[in-house]
């Protein structure tokens, strides 16, 4: 390997086909300039490939999946009303640009469709607003007791932004020089892109979270249809589902981006009966806002591993 050459992600499937396939995803992301995990796994069969699957990465807005389990779970329960109408003021509310983080005025709106504003158009007010109502510890604990290794929930959506002004300011362009230049040291600046105090999950974890919700084996099962039916409903198609847009096949996700972070999680189904559960968690050295070549790379991969893996 050459000096500053980044190290070869290591590839894991169940068969040399498969592995193949790995190789070539993480080819693809490499020729991009992204470095990440990604894992895509069969839900039915066990099939599964990938590399850097059990690395730890901040999720970024992949963690509303998590929380909104353990809301829709209280709710399936009894513990919380999904008709329970909550006030959220932008005037300290999260920072955000959509849904009710980007609103101006005050705005009461019910728990159910706070969900659903999270959910499909990501939105950090209804998110934190959640939070509200089922603190950060009481998420993670639940995770925990539902035996979901490799995922932590430790911070509000707002924190990381406040981590961000703290370090740079209102210096979006700095922010992201030291979120990229950091990710090389590992000694990092803004406290929320560090796995050891961010919301953090692995490849393997989110897949496992996705598995178990897919097949009705985690929390209530009014509480898991719920979950898949609002990630259903994401308005954001331009990862995961950017190769996958047909007719006879349903893409159920969840992105998070926040400065060089780039991530979705999801599952792709097939009218005959495949359910295909994908995780892509990317860091990129790109000094841009947007990347749609990363994007489009995610999504090539996406649909790579789902033909590799269907029946």
């Amino acid at each position: 390997m050459s000096a500053g050459q980044a190290p070869r992600p290591v590839c894991v499937a169940d068969d040399a086909e498969l592995f193949d396939v790995a190789e070539a995803i993480a080819a693809e992301w490499a020729a991009v300039g992204v470095r990440g995990s990604f894992l895509a796994r069969h839900i039915d069969t066990g099939e599964q490939l990938g590399f850097g699957v059990d690395a730890s990465v901040p999720l970024a807005s992949v963690v509303k999946v998590p929380l909104a389990l353990v809301a829709l779970d209280r709710i399936a329960t009894g513990e919380l009303d999904a008709a329970r109408p909550v006030v959220v003021d932008p005037a300290t509310s999260s920072v955000g640009p959509t849904g009710l983080a980007a609103f101006r005025h005050p705005a009461t709106v019910a728990v159910g469709d706070l969900l659903l504003l999270m959910l499909s158009v990501s939105d950090n007010a209804s998110a934190d607003t959640l939070f509200d109502l089922v603190p950060v510890d009481e998420v993670d604990a639940r995770l925990r007791a539902w035996g979901c290794t490799g995922l932590r929930v430790r911070h509000r959506l707002n924190r990381m932004y406040e981590c961000a002004a703290g370090a740079a300011g209102n210096d979006f362009s700095l922010a992201l020089e030291l979120a990229i230049r950091d990710d090389h040291s590992g000694r990092h600046t803004i406290e929320t892109l560090d796995p050891a105090h961010a919301n953090a999950g692995t490849a393997t974890g989110l897949v496992d979270l996705l598995q178990r919700v897919w097949r009705d084996e985690i929390a209530h099962p009014g509480a898991s249809a719920e979950l898949r039916r609002l990630m259903g409903r994401q308005v954001f198609t331009h990862r995961l589902a950017s190769e996958l847009r047909t007719d006879t096949l349903r893409v159920s996700g969840k992105t998070g981006t926040f400065l060089h972070l780039r991530h979705e999680i999801g599952v792709v189904e097939s009218e005959v009966g495949d359910r295909v559960a994908m995780a892509a968690l990317t860091r990129s050295d790109r000094r841009a806002n947007l990347a749609p070549d990363i994007d489009l790379a995610i999504g090539a991969g996406a649909r790579r591993a789902f033909e590799a893996l269907r029946r």
